[in-house]
């Protein structure tokens, strides 16, 4: 049995202590009390043990990488737990109807986060399927670009890529085209990861669809679909200034092109104009209607299962058409390659989606309006924007989700429901989008890079240019301070 690396548990724990720290002022008995329910639970021993459970639980998902255990596991069990011990409390009062009613606005909340995700996750797997991410790294390792060209192409499309589809994902195909290029030269892979990591933090950070935490900010109706985009200039910042810096210790050698093809396979052109349609759909249904954006997504499900069909029904005439042209043309690689085509299936795209994400997100949800239910956001509200600046309060909270998962921070400020300005909702949205960028740990797509690019982009190489990340963190801050200086 392998030895744990008490270096990387040392890490975790330092993590752990942020946690506790940033939860501490939950404690404070001087702030005035605004409890979500009509129970002042703050100070019994059902609050208490809430509140250890959520660190405990959340210790554990920092430690997922040392333990090895899904980041979903202790999230379900530690809300099962809260919202028992809540119910228990309220029946025991008399008030069994409020408990009810308070889960099932949070789960109900949830619920149209959740048909957003997954619709959108299936629309990533399938153009995966069809491979058009694969087309385009085979496209760029084809090019033979230099090494600064490739660092700089790497992290622009990741910013550009981020924006409409899941950061995660940008990530890992940006990541697989660097080494596939750069085999050997280790630290080069180890500049574009961060590079990558940074920009597909702050790609999804002027979008609704490029983060979690804008989505939520977007369907929680604190900021409309348009005012987004006054968060890109100070995005591209984000990106740039750290880009700028490490570009300038990246010798600008040339790798040999690789020879690598990719064929797009049927209705993959297709697919891709049907998420299009699908966002569309799914912007008009909430500016215009005032329904869920979750509405609009599961209509854009209903139309790629149509497309799905007809790809399947057609499948045996395009095979036969194929054969005869591919024939003619005496193209024998190809007419082999027909020989392993499957049907396309929309359940199996369904079914890849990051269910561990769903469910940790799920977890977090629930705990955190657990606890809010309690009374510990109302402390917790007080104290950031009662006795502090909104402006200050909401730079700190994007530097808390470099340790703690930007889910629970947005989640937390959402549920929190603070008077702020557009300028400061958007200021929340940008921190919490891009303050992950400054540990590999603090965000989904730097977790994944050190899985793609294990041993080679590691936590201490990418704190080494923590301190031009904390540069671009600030001048992005600074961006929009200066340019959106009248939303505030």
């Amino acid at each position: 049995m392998k030895p744990p690396d008490f270096r990387v548990a040392g890490h975790y724990c330092r993590r752990v202590m942020w946690l506790l720290l940033a939860l501490c002022c939950l404690a404070v008995p001087s702030l005035s009390y605004a409890a979500a329910g009509s129970l002042d639970l703050t100070r019994s021993i059902a609050g208490v043990l809430s509140v250890a459970i959520f660190v405990l639980a959340y210790a554990l998902v920092m430690a997922e990488e040392l333990l090895h255990m899904r980041k979903s596991k202790p999230v379900l069990v530690a809300a099962g737990l809260i919202w028992a011990l809540v119910a228990w409390v309220y029946v025991q009062a008399g008030l069994p109807q409020e408990a009810e009613t308070a889960f099932r606005e949070t789960l109900l909340e949830y619920t149209e986060l959740l048909l957003f995700l997954l619709v959108a996750m299936t629309y990533i797997n399938a153009m995966e399927e069809r491979r058009v991410f694969d087309a385009l790294r085979a496209w760029l390792v084809r090019k033979g670009f230099s090494y600064r060209t490739l660092f700089w192409i790497t992290g622009i499309l990741a910013f550009g890529i981020s924006a409409i589809a899941n950061n995660m994902t940008t990530a890992m195909l940006m990541c697989a085209v660097v080494l596939k290029v750069a085999e050997g030269d280790d630290r080069f892979i180890s500049l574009c990861c961060i590079n990558v990591v940074v920009a597909a933090n702050a790609g999804g950070a002027f979008s609704p669809f490029g983060d979690i935490t804008t989505l939520m900010v977007w369907q929680a109706g604190q900021v409309a679909f348009g005012d987004f985009f006054q968060l890109l200039v100070p995005s591209i910042v984000n990106f740039m200034v750290p880009a700028v810096i490490m570009s300038c210790f990246i010798r600008n050698r040339k790798p040999a092109a690789l020879s690598e093809n990719v064929w797009l396979k049927r209705g993959a052109r297709r697919i891709v104009v049907l998420f299009l349609i699908t966002v569309a759909i799914s912007v008009l249904c909430h500016s215009v209607l005032h329904l869920p954006p979750a509405m609009g997504m599961m209509f854009g499900l209903g139309l790629l299962q149509f497309f799905g069909y007809y790809l399947r029904r057609s499948l045996p005439r395009s095979l036969e058409r194929k054969r005869e042209r591919y024939s003619r043309r005496g193209d024998w690689k190809k007419l082999e390659q027909l020989g392993s085509v499957v049907p396309f299936d929309i359940f199996s795209r369904i079914a890849r989606s990051e269910w561990d994400t769903l469910l940790f997100f799920y977890g977090v949800v629930m705990c955190v309006g657990g606890l809010g239910f309690i009374g510990y956001l109302g402390l917790l509200s007080e104290t950031l924007y009662g006795s502090w600046n909104p402006v200050w309060a909401n730079v700190v909270l994007g530097l808390i989700s470099a340790v703690v998962d930007n889910i629970p921070v947005m989640f937390a400020v959402l549920s929190m429901e603070p008077d702020m300005s557009l300028g400061n909702w958007l200021l929340i949205t940008l921190t919490a989008g891009v303050g992950g960028s400054l540990l590999s740990m603090g965000s989904a797509a730097g977790v994944a890079l050190m899985g793609q690019a294990r041993g080679i982009y590691t936590f201490a190489r990418h704190l080494r240019w923590a301190p031009a990340i904390m540069l671009g963190y600030i001048a992005s801050i600074l961006t929009h301070l200066w340019l959106n200086a009248g939303l505030f």
